[in-house]
């Protein structure tokens, strides 16, 4: 990964700032204290590096509350470090907080979830079964509650997970609550649409293509991976059934949206070729002008059939449950994954299939 665009990842009480040395294959580290409780998600911000969110666990009258902050790092470390891994010697640091995402009345924080565009003030946590939309103001030092949402129905409704829409000028968010997903407009914080039963059991994740607008991602319980047209959620375009155990995160590659990254705990990371419903379903098509007459037939032969979908590669590199796989912002062919034993690996796409996509 390039120097701007470290890794990060938290252990309980610490948050891990992992720089890849690319040319190296080294990992550097650094450690952040996060003195506020156990850390049960991270998210950080897409337009400034050093700040990040978190939802911790923390006491309160014998009773344990999920709350969420927003921290920003020291900025020493927002270019990324070059220190020896082996550097026993470094000492933690601590996360300088900005602002509590505070509302007495929600206080269990499922996530926190940051606008993909803009300029990093907007952000949605998901507490109990209210949706909560906020703007961060004072160089993010202050949270004001903008507008929220809350789920109807029968027994204890709760968001497990949600996403931000990068289409649609942003202002579209997908949430999971138990098997169900759900759509919601941010201007007017109103349901827009209901995928009930998504899965057979919990849904885990969900993700956004990044490139092909109305698609969307999901994974569960029930060990599998649907993606979903929201035009017409009767029944998913596509289901992938490849791991043996819950599904705990789903991912499409940034700029290769065929490219889809699941983790399970199962053990496995499993890295699909879902090109028959991504933006390029015919492969890379050349402009007439590049080429000749004869690689121009044998190109519209190639292209009258759309490529096969298949599992490019099984990652079993871990021991553990497999909790949390990401694809580097700086990097589209480098993806990292974590298990439950707190083993982070580092892969690339299989070089061959990198130039397939290229050429």
């Amino acid at each position: 990964m390039e120097d701007d665009a470290p890794v990060i990842y938290g252990l309980e009480f610490q948050i891990h700032i992992i720089d890849f040395d690319d040319e190296n294959n080294i990992i550097n580290k650094n450690v952040l204290l996060h003195q506020a409780g156990e850390i049960w998600h991270i998210s950080a911000s897409p337009a400034d590096r050093g700040v990040l969110a978190t939802c911790y666990n923390r006491t309160s009258d014998s009773k344990v509350l999920t709350c969420a902050a927003v921290w920003r790092m020291p900025k020493e470390l927002e270019s990324g470090s070059h220190e020896s891994p082996d550097d026993s010697s470094s000492t933690a640091q601590t996360l300088e907080l900005l602002c509590h995402l505070d509302n007495t009345a929600h206080s269990n924080m499922a996530c926190v979830v940051w606008e993909p565009m803009g300029d990093g003030k907007k952000i949605i946590s998901l507490a109990d079964n209210h949706i909560l939309l906020w703007d961060l103001q004072e160089s993010s030092s202050q949270a004001v509650l903008a507008s929220s949402a809350s789920l109807g129905g029968k027994g204890q409704l709760k968001f497990t997970s949600g996403r931000w829409s990068p289409h649609h000028n942003c202002t579209q968010v997908a949430t999971a609550n138990d098997t169900t997903l759900r759509g919601w407009d941010t201007r007017s914080m109103s349901q827009i649409y209901c995928i009930e039963n998504a899965h057979g059991q919990l849904v885990r994740d969900l993700d956004f293509n990044p490139n092909k607008q109305y698609y969307l991602a999901s994974c569960g319980d029930d060990c599998k991976v649907k993606f979903w047209d929201t035009r017409n959620v009767t029944e998913p375009v596509k289901t992938l059934e490849e791991h043996s155990h819950w599904v705990w995160n789903v991912r499409y590659n940034h700029s290769h949206d065929q490219l889809v990254l699941t983790g399970s705990s199962d053990s496995r990371v499993i890295l699909s070729n879902m090109v028959s419903i991504s933006s390029e379903p015919f492969g890379h098509l050349v402009d007439d002008d590049d080429i000749s007459d004869q690689e121009d037939h044998r190109s519209e032969e190639k292209s009258k059939e759309p490529l096969q979908d298949n599992v490019i590669a099984t990652y079993e590199e871990h021991e553990d449950s497999v909790y949390a796989v990401d694809w580097s912002s700086a990097d589209p062919w480098l993806f990292a994954s974590l298990s439950y034993d707190g083993r982070l690996v580092i892969n690339r796409v299989p070089r061959a299939l990198k130039y397939h996509i290229l050429l």
